[in-house]
């Protein structure tokens, strides 16, 4: 009787420890023998339920890094606006040469800022300086015009330009012709009378009147100016460009590739023989926007983030070049010294008033771009914390214990265990 009891009482015993180990951990599975099939799928949910947090904690990380990219960003769009009411001003002739030679030192102080920003670092990286920007060949800068008509070429005379709906712009022979473009920091300016004179000529002429080497390119030209590389390219066939409805368009391209081809903006006026502006027709020969940024031949050096469980699921961010020279707001000389957009002068101020128009645009682009992804990273965050809390819902299901159940279970087998130890001492 006393071993029967016994090996009751060790049966109890057993029992009793089970099931004191899942009420006091919680779960009904706490090793492979108590299932080996609903151990090994929980351990797969829980590996799953750690990296999907690990996720969310990369993506947060990632977002914390555009923030920062987006801060120096939105500071560069700040002070470019504020250059713009500035350079508006260097143009009002109410200005002597003194007043506007205080706006040239604070538009490069400004400048030096605006490169402080590109140097922005986030856990020791460059963010907005060009260096973590996608891969890429050197790209030429192109700006097109697509409120001039569709059949007019860089051959046409500017006497017989016509705006897109088929209006004559009435430019007359006796009017002038201003043209001032911006690159590498520099403005080139010059004026002629139109005469018979084409609007592939207004490109050439600046370039002749700034020392330029003019040669063959296609249909058109190419210029340049000095020791400088290629400034402007015109090409009568233009890149191919065309509106929304389908129709092609004048372009203007940079005979060089890269930032230090970039033409940073230019600008084209029309004055009539009372010496007054014709805005009416400058709106339209006026009219030439940024279709390409100017780029350098980039490797692949995006952001990569890691938001997935499985390998390459992953979201990856270029950050494009926020420096000064990149946004047409300075240049590097042949012998590598530094120029800052002059505005000195009513001219050249005038000149400049594109640029800072150009700069603005690519500086909101970008800032649009990393405003984007950071908008994706809220929702990539809150779909892999409904995929963690869904998958431990399910981990919850196969592995945790019912306590009301355990608790009972273990009450009886206390009981139990009480019982044969007293008939035991009986037996």
């Amino acid at each position: 009787s006393a071993l029967n009891t016994l090996n009751i009482m060790s049966k109890n015993n057993k029992n009793l420890a089970s099931s004191l180990q899942k009420v006091s951990s919680g779960q009904k599975i706490n090793s492979a023998a108590d299932d080996p099939a609903g151990y090994a799928i929980s351990q797969r949910m829980q590996t799953q339920i750690r990296s999907l947090n690990q996720d969310n904690n990369n993506a947060a990380n990632g977002q914390n890094m555009l923030k920062t990219a987006e801060g120096a960003v939105s500071s560069t769009v700040d002070i470019l606006k504020t250059l713009k009411e500035k350079v508006l001003d260097a143009a009002n002739d109410t200005n002597t040469t003194y007043d506007r030679n205080t706006i040239q030192d604070y538009l490069d102080q400004a400048v030096d800022q605006i490169n402080d920003n590109a140097t922005t670092t986030y856990n020791g990286k460059l963010l907005v300086d060009g260096s973590m920007n996608q891969k890429g060949n050197a790209t030429t800068v192109a700006y097109s015009n697509a409120s001039l008509d569709s059949s007019t070429t860089f051959s046409t005379q500017l006497t017989a330009l016509k705006d897109r709906n088929g209006l004559s712009l009435n430019i007359l022979k006796q009017d002038t012709v201003t043209v001032s473009y911006v690159t590498n920091g520099k403005i080139m300016t010059t004026s002629f009378t139109v005469g018979t004179s084409t609007l592939s000529d207004i490109f050439t002429k600046a370039g002749q009147a700034a020392g330029a080497n003019i040669s063959g390119m296609g249909n058109g030209v190419t210029l340049k100016t000095g020791n400088e590389n290629s400034v402007i390219g015109v090409n009568a066939q233009g890149v191919t460009m065309h509106t929304a409805d389908g129709s092609s368009v004048l372009t203007v391209t940079s005979s060089k590739s890269g930032v230090s081809g970039n033409i940073a903006g230019f600008t084209i006026s029309i004055t009539g023989t009372d010496g007054n502006v014709k805005k009416s027709v400058d709106t339209k020969l006026d009219a030439w926007d940024e279709q390409i940024n100017a780029q350098d031949k980039s490797n692949d050096n995006s952001i990569t983030l890691q938001v997935g469980t499985k390998a390459n699921q992953t979201i990856r961010v270029g950050l494009g070049d926020m420096r000064a020279q990149a946004l047409g707001l300075q240049g590097v000389s042949g012998d590598g010294s530094v120029q800052n957009l002059d505005v000195s002068t009513r001219a050249n101020a005038n000149a400049a008033v594109n640029v800072l128009d150009n700069a603005v645009q690519k500086a909101l682009k970008e800032q649009t771009q990393i405003g984007s992804v950071e908008s994706r990273l809220d929702y990539t965050q809150d779909n892999l914390t409904t995929a963690s809390q869904n998958v431990q819902a399910s981990e919850s299901t196969i592995t945790d214990a019912n306590m009301a159940q355990e608790m009972t279970e273990y009450t009886k087998n206390n009981i139990l265990m009480q019982a044969s130890q007293a008939m035991l001492a009986q037996a």
